[in-house]
């Protein structure tokens, strides 16, 4: 917090700040003689009839009283480095994100980027906004809603937390609904490595017969054409595979996915089957899968995983992952 030169505590946002990242600090039962003191740190939103709008970096919207404010400042977007930890700002992470995912089809709209895989996963399917769409907001909604109707899909639209925080307030006004929240943890990639060489993980270069067998994505059928390309697109994708012992040719006992993107390589796709969990076979596919990644090059990790899946963040916990960033998607009015 800013402090004046006799120590005390000064209010340095206004209302022209609405878009910038603010940290506020207010006291919480103004009224009462012994109220106590919250730090908010986030996206001020807005600023109307006395009330102030921060979404925070988890995607909760915080509503504080101008009333109540003791101080207040911009503070900058990039978050500080933590030991072990690669320091890079959400537009970067996005950006390396959705590389590593790509649609089957897409349309640029501006700085808007629309995407469509046939509904293969919400990320393939959902408008990526990276900056101004070129037209009113209005007509740009308009545009999306049509070209995602000529494809039988629902419109969506990708939001981070902070970094698209006045666009969602935007939308929410339009009435466009929050849904699948999820996070993108980040964590240094050489740690991961850090083991002995493991025989049983195969990597290869594309989503053989085998390893779709045990993706909880692939239908009965496998694969369509456009997830596969989803699957096998980006910038140099390796995929791992742990046959089982007792089956060597069917559905194998662990499977992954890793996309390398310069210094950045993104999991997903780790699975187990049931029958051989807990046996450390998720911790050899991460292993092996970074040992190729750092044989290119990369140096960072990151994967993404819904925000209630508590086992999987707390595997993630134990591997070095921590949080980035949050998103969700917002969706078009259903009428």
């Amino acid at each position: 917090m800013e402090f004046t030169t006799g120590g005390r505590l000064e209010v340095r946002i206004t209302p022209s700040d609405v878009g910038e990242r603010v940290s506020v600090r207010s006291l919480t039962g103004a009224g009462e003689r012994r109220g106590r003191f919250t730090d908010t740190l986030g996206i001020l939103t807005s600023w109307k009839g006395g009330v102030l709008g921060i979404t925070r970096r988890d995607g909760k919207h915080v509503e504080i009283r101008e009333a109540s404010m003791v101080a207040g400042k911009v503070v900058p977007r990039t978050p500080a480095r933590r030991r072990g930890i690669p320091a890079a700002d959400v537009a970067e992470v996005v950006a390396v994100a959705a590389r590593g995912w790509p649609p089957a089809e897409s349309r640029r709209l501006g700085g808007w980027t629309l995407r469509a895989a046939g509904g293969f996963t919400t990320r393939a399917n959902s408008v990526l906004p990276s900056g101004d769409p070129g037209l009113p907001l209005d007509d740009a909604l308009a545009e999306v809603a049509a070209w995602y109707a000529e494809r039988g899909l629902p419109a969506r639209i990708q939001v981070a937390a902070e970094e698209h925080a006045l666009l969602e307030r935007e939308l929410r006004e339009r009435g466009w609904t929050a849904e699948r929240h999820a996070l993108v943890r980040v964590g240094a990639l050489a740690p991961l490595a850090d083991r002995e060489p493991d025989a049983r993980v195969l990597l290869h270069r594309e989503a053989d017969e085998r390893w779709v067998s045990l993706y909880h994505r692939a239908d009965d059928g496998g694969l369509t054409q456009a997830a596969r390309e989803v699957l096998e697109g980006g910038p140099s994708v390796w995929f791992a595979t742990v046959p089982d012992d007792r089956e060597p040719s069917g559905t194998p006992a662990a499977i992954g996915r890793c996309v390398v993107d310069g210094r950045w390589a993104g999991f997903a796709g780790v699975e187990v089957a049931s029958a051989h969990r807990r046996q450390g076979l998720a911790r050899a596919v991460m292993a092996e899968l970074a040992r190729a990644a750092l044989a290119e090059g990369a140096s960072a990790a990151y994967l993404q995983v819904e925000r209630d899946n508590a086992p999987a963040r707390a595997l993630w916990d134990t591997l070095g992952f921590a949080d980035h960033h949050a998103y969700h998607y917002l969706r078009a009015p259903r009428d």
